[in-house]
């Protein structure tokens, strides 16, 4: 499959958070391939280090961070550390299952931190330096969970469903200084983790009940994710774009 080239995203600087694996790697080398300056932030190591070197040969080679999102403190030194960006996705999530009645106060913290607080604040942190450069590109993932009401994932839908309204609301705010935010809703994704999650006549049922039978994977993800961080997208915001192979 050919893939479209952005002369836009050339040497734009744009972080990429949970970036080192699944999604976020596809992410991370679709960036990459656009000649963009690529820093992607992740706390698994082992997986954004190989990925790191896997795409070192870019003509801008990405470069991992640690971060925690959790942490806000974290959150505010890395930013400060990278400097201003011109293109911020906001990836980073943690779909783990649980039941209504395990739900405690501090799992719902936990959840709601690694889901959609950091989010938030990571655009806080960016929002400057993107009016200082004359606009820039937000782009948050929510999921089509929420809209199927699947099983399992309270905290996770709420969450999600949370993302576009944020997405709406900073896209109100941010507008008058050029800054673009939009959210990305994917369907299932064939990822390492999905795999976690559904087997091989699991994932049969998903394509069966899409429109289109492909298996959705990274690739597929990340070319929307271009397309909506290159100027080609220069009056789409506030709203959230599907690639679900028509599964909702």
């Amino acid at each position: 499959m050919s893939s479209a080239i952005y002369p836009s995203l050339k040497g734009k600087r744009v972080v990429i958070t949970g970036g080192g694996s699944g999604i976020g790697a596809g992410l991370t080398a679709g960036f990459a391939r656009q000649g963009a300056e690529v820093i992607f932030l992740d706390i698994a190591d082992e997986d954004s280090k190989a990925l790191e070197a896997e795409l070192s040969g870019s003509a801008i080679p990405p470069v991992y961070k640690h971060c925690d999102l959790m942490s806000l403190d974290a959150i505010k030194a890395i930013f400060a550390e990278i400097g201003d960006v011109d293109v911020l996705v906001n990836n980073a999530g943690n779909d783990d299952r649980h039941k209504l009645g395990d739900v405690t106060g501090a799992y719902w913290d936990e959840r709601i931190n690694v889901n959609l607080r950091h989010m938030l604040f990571c655009t806080q942190a960016v929002a400057p330096g993107m009016a200082k450069r004359g606009g820039g590109a937000v782009i948050n993932f929510g999921s089509i969970s929420w809209h199927l009401g699947l099983e399992d994932l309270v905290l996770y839908e709420t969450a999600k469903a949370g993302i576009e309204g944020m997405t709406r609301a900073l896209a109100r705010e941010l507008g008058p200084d050029d800054i673009r935010v939009t959210c990305v809703v994917p369907g299932n994704v064939k990822t390492k983790r999905q795999e976690k999650w559904y087997t091989p006549e699991g994932e049969a049922e998903i394509v069966k009940a899409q429109c289109l039978k492909g298996r959705l994977v990274p690739e597929n993800v990340a070319s929307l994710v271009l397309f909506l961080a290159s100027d080609d997208a220069a009056l789409c915001t506030g709203h959230e774009y599907w690639i679900d192979a028509g599964w909702r």
